[in-house]
């Protein structure tokens, strides 16, 4: 696991360069810790930290093939390089080290581009071809390790995150407005867009070349959209629990301390369990808990902990609430406003005090259908009719914003991506009770329809499955995804997701949506693939999301930064209506309406635009010894 930089220059580097690649590097320390490689090679300049996991005293990067002709930096874990490397060394080649890095360059060789299809794991690379002059910049299927690109004037920069671009004295931070609206509206910023202007994210299943000549060219390699199969309901499930305990092995290689988190809900507990039947030691589990007992899924954890025999670390804590919320906005190189991020940092710190790697069971919920969301549309297989439609436009039009059943009205109105298109709305339109000012506001009718082209890719599909796609491509690398490797990163700790190894992805997405939902409860497929290898109490518990008592905060020691966001001089006024903020931040904290979930993007946003005034953001995330300060045990 690592963090990468680096840049392209047409007419070669400058001597200058190499103290502008380490700074590069430095702004990425807590990524790698333990090692840094830099070179400068023709055109190129490549830079890397490294946390060290496979090949620990062998695989220093950059590494290049036996010409020096290709050179990678890497970041992520390619879980079937022996397979590779056996194929590799059949055909002549000859490696110098037994790490999964060196395997790309000499694939990169025989397969070019192609490439690509042939690696099992989580990735973020870059290869220059000296040969051909050539950057080549990879990133997994999911998209669970980032890749940021920036076209500068003299070629291009690649980092992954964006703190590598902050102290490069060329590049000019100038906040996207389209960014920051569809901030507003979905609470982080989706792929390809990034909060900068002129920077874009590769988005998952994605590649890029560029040289001097051509320019950039970006393609796709790999979707998650397959055609629906006529299966065996009792064949799918074995296939499954094939599947899953093959991608939970494949992730366990490790030269370092090994273990899970483990919340106690149906992914975790899987991928927990095929650790145990798999390795010969016990398990390392950590799971942390609030004193608030709605919030505390400790015990539930520690049960089933016991039930599966593992050596299980539990911390109940006390955090410093505005230390933390601090530690988290700089934790993050773009606005991201999912509060779980709290308790994932938590969680992390937590596990980094005896593992260096730690598996987690994010994705289970967009593969097998798991939210609500989905089971509340499963089994519809058409619209309402458009007279329909319009009166249920005009009916919600004359209720006030809040008013019960008109968010449903709206919905119904738009179609099934309604509720996509009036997340927007509600968070960009002053009709609507949005924040966003004016300015922000005008680009609603464009950014209304930001997710249609995934639902029209995706067409072929009923619409449970088109939501669980676009959720995939979107929702799952855009939040949930960023939330794990940014909070797990912080603190220097890898964390693996092997529910999102592309074989089982592939699998579950050429299933029908009946046999992922039934009588309105998701996972039936991943339920019955467990049954007997987890404790029926995680079968049968309810969904709760990882939470943090944030509405108790928002009225104590959180109180302050509410208040905040209605002083002129704040930040977030610069994207915002003052009198829409000052109107939902009085409501809250009056009692008289629940705005949580805004006032909590908009607390991130104004500390993020604090922070990025200040310089923060450039420098690297040393948050594990901040919350050695900050917590409370």
């Amino acid at each position: 696991m690592c963090g990468i930089a680096g840049f392209v220059r047409r007419g070669g580097t400058r001597p200058a360069d190499q103290a502008l690649l380490g700074a590069m590097c430095d702004a990425i320390y807590h990524r790698g810790p333990d090692d840094e490689g830099t070179q400068l090679i023709d055109d190129a300049a490549l830079g890397m930290r490294r946390l060290s996991i496979i090949d620990v005293a062998g695989g220093h990067q950059p590494i290049s093939n036996e010409t020096g002709d290709v050179t990678v930096v890497f970041n992520g874990e390619i879980y079937n390089h022996h397979e590779i490397r056996a194929r590799l060394l059949n055909r002549g080649h000859r490696l110098a080290t037994r790490s999964d890095t060196e395997t790309l360059v000499h694939l990169y060789e025989d397969d070019g581009d192609r490439m690509v299809d042939s690696l099992r794991g989580m990735y973020g690379f870059a290869i220059w071809d000296s040969k051909r002059r050539r950057l080549f910049v990879g990133r997994d299927r999911l998209g669970i390790k980032p890749i940021y690109y920036w076209e500068r004037p003299d070629g291009i920069s690649f980092a992954s995150e964006l703190r590598s671009f902050l102290v490069d004295p060329e590049f000019r931070p100038r906040v996207s407005p389209e960014a920051i609206a569809l901030y507003l509206a979905f609470g982080y910023v989706p792929d390809p867009h990034c909060v900068f202007a002129g920077v874009r994210k590769l988005a998952p299943g994605h590649v890029l070349s560029w040289n001097g000549e051509t320019g950039l060219s970006v393609s796709q390699y790999w979707s998650p959209l397959r055609a629906e199969v006529s299966v065996n309901p009792q064949d799918a499930v074995e296939e499954l629990r094939r599947l899953l305990d093959d991608a939970v092995r494949s992730h366990l290689e490790s030269e370092v301390p090994l273990g899970a988190f483990l919340s106690g809900g149906i992914d975790s507990s899987t991928v927990v369990a095929l650790m145990a039947r798999a390795m010969d030691r016990r398990v390392q589990t950590f799971s942390i808990g609030f004193e608030e007992p709605e919030y505390n899924e400790a015990p539930h954890a520690a049960q089933v902990a016991r039930a599966l025999g593992t050596n299980h670390t539990e911390l109940i804590v006390r955090p410093d609430a505005d230390q933390l919320v601090e530690d988290v906005i700089r934790g993050f190189d773009e606005p991201f406003a999912d509060s779980s991020a709290l308790p994932t940092l938590l969680v992390s710190h937590l596990a980094r005090e005896r593992v260096t790697v730690a598996l987690s069971g994010d994705g289970g919920d967009e593969l097998f259908g798991g939210y609500t969301r989905y089971a509340e549309v499963a089994g519809m297989e058409a619209p309402a009719p458009a007279p329909l439609r319009q009166l249920l436009r005009a009916l919600a039009l004359m209720r006030s914003p809040g008013a019960t059943g008109r968010a449903w009205m709206l919905n119904r109105a738009r179609g099934w991506r309604g509720r996509y298109a009036n997340t927007v709305a509600s968070a960009l339109s002053a009709r609507e009770g949005g924040v966003a000012s004016a300015d922000v506001a005008r680009l609603r009718p464009a950014l209304e329809h930001v997710l249609d082209p995934w639902f029209e890719k995706f067409g072929s599909r009923d619409f449970a499955t088109q939501m669980m796609l676009v959720d995939l491509e979107t929702y799952l690398p855009g939040d949930i995804l960023t939330k794990v490797d940014r909070m797990s990163m912080a603190v220097s700790l890898e964390a693996r997701v092997p529910l999102l190894d592309h074989l089982v992805a592939e699998f579950a997405m050429s299933l029908p949506s009946g046999l992922k939902m039934r009588n309105g409860v998701g996972k039936w497929i991943l339920r019955e693939a467990i049954a007997g290898l987890v404790p029926a109490t995680v079968l049968t518990k309810p969904k709760q999301g990882f939470a943090v008592p944030l509405d108790h905060w928002f009225r104590g020691p959180l109180r302050y930064r509410i208040e905040a966001l209605t002083r002129e001089e704040a930040p977030v006024h610069a994207w915002t209506d003052i009198g829409a903020v000052r109107r939902i931040a009085s409501e809250h904290l009056s009692g008289r309406r629940d705005h949580q979930g805004m006032i909590w993007r908009l607390v991130v946003l104004n500390g993020w635009l604090e922070a990025l005034a200040a310089g923060d953001l450039a420098a690297p995330q040393r948050v594990h010894d901040l919350l050695r300060r900050s917590l409370q045990v």
